[in-house]
């Protein structure tokens, strides 16, 4: 069985909730897994727009979430999820936001794609500091046993602006 992502709050390709990001609570939504490939000893989850600024033009991949050192017992994560109220070694990186949090979808213009993408790795990554996605991405280059994900869209509305 392949290795599988998915949420409650939203369906493949659907739309993210309001509370899900800068208009709501910015809580990160409930994640859960499964299908992790054996030999597996972390895992790694990623989650970055590639619509920014504006889907219509697109200059850069926005990064809204970084966490690597998931332990493989874990097959999901709550809402809310805060690495540290888990007394394990998860390692949060930087967003583009420069914080070790979740930030929301906070599109400034058009309906954005959030790719959730959670990694199988064959080893545990030693030595990170608040990586960013391009320091993990070099940490993860030759033990990714398998890769998902799972999209979303956000759009504002216009009373927002």
């Amino acid at each position: 069985m392949p290795l599988m992502i998915r949420s409650s709050a939203f369906a493949e390709g659907g739309a993210i909730p309001v509370k899900y990001s800068c208009d709501g609570e910015d809580r990160s939504p409930p994640l859960e897994w499964d299908g992790v490939p054996e030999g597996t000893q972390s895992l790694a989850l990623i989650v970055d727009d590639p619509d920014a600024p504006d889907p219509a033009a697109p200059q850069r991949t926005y990064v809204h979430w970084v966490l690597y050192n998931l332990p493989t017992t874990l097959a999901s994560l709550p809402e809310a999820f805060e690495p540290a109220t888990l007394a394990t070694v998860i390692g949060e990186g930087i967003n583009d936001w420069r914080r070790t949090a979740y930030g929301g979808p906070c599109p400034p213009i058009g309906c954005h794609r959030y790719f959730h993408k959670l990694y199988a790795l064959d080893t545990t990554l030693q030595g990170l500091l608040r990586p960013t996605k391009a320091d993990l991405e070099r940490a993860m280059r030759g033990h990714v046993l398998e890769q998902a994900t799972l999209i979303g869209t956000y759009e504002r509305s216009t009373a927002h602006h």
